[in-house]
């Protein structure tokens, strides 16, 4: 069972600035509820119970949010607010949350080392804490690679279809179908040409590792902008270990796109019973003045 999960939560957030000098960008609001709530509800959902977020300057809101809030609480309770009152408690009670702070951004994989002596000899997730995926299915989506982890005992990574003219941003999978949706990974291939793309099958920020991941990120030197990255860790993982790709059932919000984070507010908007009707009536307003 996979029961500990990573989420790194300590970048600049600087496609978002000036807004992030000071408020982490994993904290924006999904209409009432931080990014990296909904990526922790994900994790717990999908049986997790302990959690280590890496996190880093100007992240001390972060913590504040999953800790305890006793004056908001005997506030709340004094008012009679009492479901905003278990909303606000069950935030501090999903999860065992822990924090240890990156001492200097020097990218992803560097992010993860900080896991190891939490994580131990466990396998567990990452999930990284600016992008919320949304299953189509009963099960989230940090369920399902957990599902593939468990049948085929090795690592995998999330995938999602792109059009093939973006994987450039991307980095994708290069590797063969071994079921409908699962991929036994031969390499990955970062921000490929389209005509020289191995697939459009591109990484979305979940994965489940077996613990001598770290041994292989030890070993990887710095790489693309004198950074450790996971990617390059995981290419070398590859080629000694079975590794695995699972195209997941749903879809992945970038909140780190300013004009998909817009999009994602309204996405989620429309699925609360308050504002879905005078949002459609807006927007519909709104279309036809454009």
């Amino acid at each position: 069972m996979i029961r500990k999960a990573v989420i790194p939560a300590a970048g600049f957030g600087t496609r978002f600035l000036p807004l992030t000098k000071a408020q982490p960008k994993e904290m924006l609001p999904i209409v009432d509820t931080p990014t990296i709530q909904l990526v922790v509800e994900e994790a717990v959902a999908s049986g997790i119970t302990d959690i280590l977020m890496v996190i880093g300057k100007s992240k001390r809101a972060i913590e504040e949010h999953f800790d305890r809030n006793i004056e908001l609480e005997q506030e709340l309770q004094r008012k009679g607010k009492e479901k905003l009152l278990a909303q606000v408690q069950r935030i501090s009670s999903m999860a065992n949350i822990h924090f240890v702070w990156q001492k200097e951004l020097n990218g992803l994989g560097d992010a993860v080392s900080y896991a190891r002596s939490h994580v131990g000899n466990e396998p567990f997730a990452l999930l990284l804490g600016d992008t919320v995926l949304e299953s189509y299915s009963a099960e989230p989506v940090t369920k399902q690679l957990i599902h593939v982890f468990e049948k085929y005992n090795g690592s995998v990574v999330a995938l999602e279809e792109v059009p093939l003219e973006n994987v450039n941003r991307y980095g994708v999978l290069d590797g063969n179908e071994t079921e409908k949706g699962v991929y036994r990974v031969s390499d990955f291939v970062e921000k490929p040409d389209p005509s020289e793309a191995p697939s459009n099958l591109a990484f979305a920020g979940r994965y489940v590792f077996t613990p001598d991941i770290f041994d292989f990120l030890i070993q990887t030197g710095r790489g693309k902008n004198n950074e450790i990255q996971l990617t390059d860790a995981m290419r070398s993982m590859a080629k000694c270990r079975p590794m695995f790709g699972c195209r997941f059932d749903g879809t992945r919000h970038d909140i780190g796109n300013k004009l998909e984070f817009i999009k994602t507010n309204i996405h989620y908007a429309l699925k609360h019973s308050d504002l879905k009707g005078p949002l459609s009536v807006y927007l519909k307003e709104l279309a036809r003045s454009l």
